[in-house]
Formats: structure tokens, C-alpha cells, sequence
């Protein structure tokens, strides 16, 4: 079976999937971005739609992008325990600390599942916060929109930093890392296009990302 469960019934996922946003414009977004990924085209993918609104466009794929990040940590639990990585880290120069502002105030160390499961719940929070993501078509996006979800793209690439660091040699011996790469490649081009990460937040991928924008 694929790491990644791709075809299968019995997709793993860490959190159930969320839908797009409801109403006819999210449905018809989610179903341009799965046309433009089938072309192969990731820069095509990632471009804003003419004529379509920047904040559906931010909302439909930061729902899509905490899916793919939910499942390839979901694949990977099993390797990413407590034990295995006490510290949710990047390598032996960064390491994260949690905190939401609302229930951890203060950093706090975590592991790498428990750093994990916070920001799965906290984002979550977020996408279910209708005052945030709107579900109603024409309900208007909140003024500091682009702010949350600039925060949630920064938490979500600390996932795919941990991965890479602390969990690539697994994917290559399962034949799994092609995949990994190609969901990263999108997630860094979205990011990039629309300036959503600091430049200084990438640093422990910055080569892989550099290679990524530079080539495509």
C-alpha cells in the first residue's frame, strides 16, 4: 500500500478532511485548482483565476493545503512519536514552540505529534470560524484575513520542515518521496506567489526552496 494512501478508501489522515468552503464559488475554485494540478502545470495551479476574488482564492486553498499536510502527516505518525522526536524541530537549528494566544499564551516545548496536534486544532478552529472563513456566498472576508491565513501557511510549512528533516530517509526507503516533493513543490509556489511566508521563516529549507522557484 502507498505511504500516501492515494486511490484507497482507507485514506489515514491525522484530522478528517475539510471541505471547501460551501456555496457555488468554492465548489467552482476547488474544482479549477484540481483541473489545473490534472495539467501538470504547479505554476498555472497556483495563479489567481481572472476575475476571481484573492481572499476565495486564499480560503479554498488553505482548506486544500491543511488536507494534504493532514495526510502526509497522518501517513506518518506511526515514525514521529514522542520518543522518536521529543522537540518539534527542523533540523538542529530550529525548533518550535507552541502557543495559540488564547489557551498557551506562553511557548511552550512540545513534541513534534504534540506541536502537531495543536496546530491541527487551532487551524481548525480557524476554518470553523465563520466570522474568519465566511461560508455564505458575499458574507465579506474579516480586514486581518490575509494575516491568519499567512500565520497558518508559516505553522503548516514547519510541518513540511520537520518532515523533511527528521523523516526523510523513511520516505525514501518507501519509495514515497516524489510525492512528498511534488505536494511541497505546490505548497512553496502558493506560498511564494502570494507572499504569505517570511523569507526568514523558510530558512531550514531555503536551498529546496530556492531550487523549487528558480526552476519552475
Amino acid at each position: 500500500m502507498s505511504l500516501f494512501g492515494l486511490g484507497s478508501k482507507n485514506q489515514k489522515t491525522f484530522r478528517p478532511k475539510k471541505n471547501a468552503p460551501s456555496g457555488n464559488k468554492g465548489v467552482q475554485l476547488k474544482k479549477h485548482i484540481d483541473a489545473t494540478l490534472g495539467s501538470g502545470n504547479l505554476r498555472d495551479a497556483v495563479r489567481l483565476p481572472p476575475g476571481e476574488d484573492l481572499n476565495e482564492w486564499l480560503a479554498v486553498n488553505t482548506v486544500d493545503f491543511f488536507n494534504q499536510v493532514n495526510i502526509l502527516y497522518g501517513t506518518l505518525m506511526e515514525f514521529c512519536t514522542p520518543t522518536t522526536c521529543p522537540t518539534m524541530s527542523a533540523g538542529p537549528k530550529f525548533e518550535y514552540r507552541w502557543a495559540d494566544g488564547v489557551q498557551i499564551k506562553k511557548p511552550i516545548e512540545v513534541s513534534a505529534p504534540k506541536y502537531v496536534e495543536y496546530l491541527m486544532d487551532w487551524i481548525e478552529v480557524q476554518l470553523d470560524d465563520e466570522s474568519i472563513f465566511p461560508q455564505k456566498l458575499g458574507t465579506p472576508f474579516p480586514q486581518n484575513f490575509r494575516e491568519v491565513v499567512k500565520t497558518i501557511f508559516k505553522r503548516l510549512f514547519r510541518v513540511y520542515a520537520h518532515i523533511y528533516h527528521s523523516h526523510f530517509q523513511k520516505i525514501v526507503s518507501l519509495k514515497e518521496e516524489a510525492h512528498l516533493n511534488t505536494c511541497f513543490k505546490h505548497f512553496t509556489l502558493f506560498t511564494w506567489e502570494f507572499k504569505l511566508i517570511d523569507k526568514a521563516e523558510l530558512a531550514p529549507l531555503i536551498d529546496l526552496i530556492e531550487s523549487i522557484v528558480s526552476v519552475c
